[in-house]
């Protein structure tokens, strides 16, 4: 996926969770961002931003950007529950990287506290899950913030046709990388069974 990527194409890739695929966007944002022709102490805003549909999956984003400390490049991770005043003074203090829920980012971007025309990278991370949490009215009015000549990643563990609207909606003749297979029906190896005992009866069941 990194030389596709690091070419400046559109890039749609196709995993399961627990792959890599945070990486695979990660470093190629850092050589990006550190090739741009207008310096990040004159961009006069951030040049990348990550949309994930969780909290927890943010603050896991923002803890790996901050693991490499590349170039001294700046992040902030924006999400619903955080402090917001503290968010939104760490965007104006400067910033070239936004990790950001859909939520909090589009209700900073409708108050015109956070602007995103300096922003040429965006990594849709999860889509298929940001799509199901219901967060396509929120993802569609921060991508019209976002200027269109930016280069998108998008990433998702299934290829629905939902993603696949939202892929042909926000992207530009991208390269489709697919991990495993497509066929996202679910594993027929793995049969569960669920059943109900008394307690006594526990340490019997579970030694057989």
């Amino acid at each position: 996926m990194w030389p596709t990527v690091l070419s400046g194409f559109d890039v749609i890739g196709i995993a399961q969770t627990g792959t890599g695929k945070t990486l695979s966007f990660l470093l190629p944002i850092f050589v990006h961002l550190d090739n741009q022709p207008i310096p990040s102490s004159q961009r006069k805003g951030p040049g990348c931003l990550i949309l994930s549909p969780t909290r927890e999956l943010a603050l896991q984003i923002h803890s790996e950007v901050k693991k490499y400390r590349y170039k001294k490049m700046k992040s902030v991770c924006l999400y619903g529950g955080g402090d917001r005043k503290m968010q939104v003074d760490s965007v104006l203090e400067g910033v070239d990287i936004i990790i950001a829920t859909p939520g909090r980012l589009n209700d900073l971007v409708c108050d015109n506290v956070v602007k995103l025309k300096t922003i040429t990278f965006v990594v849709l991370d999860e889509a298929d899950r940001m799509l199901d949490m219901g967060f396509e009215p929120q993802i569609k009015i921060v991508l019209n913030s976002v200027r269109p000549d930016r280069q998108t990643v998008m990433t998702s563990a299934t290829w629905p046709q939902g993603v696949r609207r939202m892929a042909e909606s926000y992207t530009k003749d991208p390269f489709l990388i697919v991990i495993g297979s497509l066929d996202l029906t679910a594993c027929s190896t793995v049969t569960q069974v669920v059943e109900v005992i008394r307690d006594e009866e526990k340490q019997t069941r579970v030694t057989i």
